[in-house]
């Protein structure tokens, strides 16, 4: 059994935290606290004018700021909106002559951090702070670690911002207390899926769900997470998609589902990836690339209006527009321009000569496929800073899609780059159940070879698209890369509440 070691700190809030219930303050009440105003809304509105709107009020919030002046202290609490001082008067909080409250709580035993709930009217001091003269005050929550300091002006604006990753990502709990700019980019998060479901609900889509644990990894070329089942006693894999699941959904009949989804990649991890994270996925019947290309930059130019107000957003110095149109460009005219190579005709062997040529490091798992892949990713991709659909991809790096139907050896599929990073992923999808089953037998080789990434053979896909499915087209997004483009966050890490990190010792 471990011993818990504090510090001075902590041992010191442990011993006021005794203190309190011996005087009979009991410091984690389980009673309704009434909430009647919050910070922001009562200084935006509060006027000497209509100060009568405001002579009854209820706010609760964390402290973190407390003014000591002997009878008097001045408190200011943090709720979802901000900041507000509280006016905390000894002779009108305990009016007769039992001044124990005071001294057991406000003056002993409150520190930065607790959360407390007061009621009183609102009023603008001498200097002219919009405060709440307090009439009565609730001990809600005792804090028993102290906040990191963070320095503010009377705005509330930070100077001295905690920005240790270790810390802000394994404690996001504290960061969102502390950085209050924190919680503005997962607000936005929300505004960005809300504006997206807004959009597809509006045109008739329907939301589902699909299985996170799946018996076959289908529907990408990654390496999953595998687990065991123990009552059916089979292995199964964390999803890496749900691509496969959703048209299974659109053979069923219905013309236009979406999923967001978590989703699991038992891969590397670095600014721009994250092995658990979220992914839009939809289908639509009787559709095809070209219309999901324009449905993608009308879904995109709605969405950066809703969450900024612009389609002008900045990326550290670079101003990116979601404006439509954005340019096409096929990955083979990608690939010579920014390489001098035209790799269109190579076979395997050419473009592992092309590889060396280039420095870019490949093994002998990776097919004709792979390697384009390798190719495009680190010679072209960071060129595409504007909003940019590649198009046109070779067949081998894309088995579930539908042959390009006037360009022979294509496919008809899409990427699109912003920031030099891909955001979407989309099809014309392949519903020719007899040309999937090849382009699965050719994945299949591909694991043999030792391709973690290449895709297994899902059967009941196969038998699904055997009875049918209608022309579709289909599209993945990086939610969690939107998120960063959004918000001017130079890592996937910052737009994750809680991202993976490795395990840390605890006492």
């Amino acid at each position: 059994m471990s011993t818990q070691s504090f510090s001075e700190q902590e041992k010191i809030r442990r011993e006021k935290l005794q203190k309190l219930k011996e005087a009979g303050i009991d410091p984690y009440p389980a009673a309704l606290f009434p909430v009647s105003h919050f910070s922001a809304d009562i200084k935006d509105r509060f006027t000497e004018e209509n100060k009568e709107a405001f002579a009854q009020v209820c706010v609760a919030g964390r402290i973190m700021s407390i003014n000591d002046k002997g009878k008097v202290f001045f408190i200011k609490i943090q709720d979802k909106q901000g900041l507000i001082q509280l006016y905390v008067k000894r002779d009108e909080l305990c009016p007769g002559e039992d001044k124990s409250f005071w001294e057991n709580v406000v003056k002993h035993g409150l520190d930065l951090g607790d959360f407390i709930g007061v009621t009183g009217f609102v009023f603008i001091t001498k200097t002219g702070e919009t405060s709440i003269h307090t009439q009565t005050l609730t001990l809600l929550a005792k804090s028993l670690k102290p906040l990191p300091v963070v320095k503010r002006d009377e705005e509330g604006n930070v100077f001295d911002e905690v920005t240790d990753p270790e810390f802000k990502y394994r404690q996001r709990y504290v960061d969102l207390v502390i950085n209050p700019s924190v919680k503005e980019t997962f607000i936005k998060r929300t505004k960005l899926i809300n504006s997206i479901r807004d959009f597809l609900n509006a045109n008739g889509a329907l939301e589902v769900d699909t299985p996170v644990l799946q018996s076959i990894p289908g529907g990408a070329a990654a390496r999953p997470f595998k687990t065991h089942h123990n009552a059916l006693d089979v292995p199964f894999y964390m999803r890496i998609a749900n691509e496969l699941y959703l048209k299974r959904l659109v053979v069923g009949g219905f013309d236009w589902v979406y999923e967001f989804s978590r989703n699991f990649r038992n891969e590397g991890m670095d600014r721009t990836h994250n092995p658990e994270f979220t992914v839009l996925e939809f289908y639509v019947a009787y559709k095809d690339y070209f219309w999901m290309m324009e449905t993608t930059e009308q879904l995109l130019e709605k969405a950066a209006m809703d969450v900024n107000g612009t389609t002008d957003v900045q990326m550290g110095e670079k101003t990116i527009s979601f404006k439509a149109p954005y340019a096409r460009v096929s990955i083979y005219d990608a690939i010579k321009e920014h390489t001098g190579h035209d790799v269109s005709t190579l076979d395997e062997d050419g473009l592992r000569a092309v590889c060396g040529e280039l420095n870019i490091h490949v093994d002998k798992t990776m097919g004709k496929g792979k390697l384009i892949d390798e190719i495009f990713g680190a010679k072209c991709e960071a060129h595409y800073v504007q909003p940019t659909f590649i198009i046109d991809y070779p067949v081998e790096m894309s088995p579930l899609t539908k042959k390009h139907r006037s360009k022979p050896g294509l496919v008809e599929r899409f990427e699109l780059m912003v920031n030099g990073k891909e955001i979407a992923n989309a099809y014309s999808e392949l519903n020719d159940p007899v040309e999937q089953r090849e382009r699965f037998e050719e994945q299949a080789k591909l694991l043999e070879r030792g391709d973690e990434e290449a895709m297994y053979i899902d059967y009941d896909f196969l038998r699904a698209l055997e009875y049918g499915m209608p022309p579709t087209s289909g599209i993945g997004f990086g939610i969690d890369r939107l998120v960063m483009l959004l918000t001017n966050q130079p890592s996937i890490q910052d737009v994750l509440f809680f991202p993976q990190m490795r395990p840390e010792k605890m006492d």
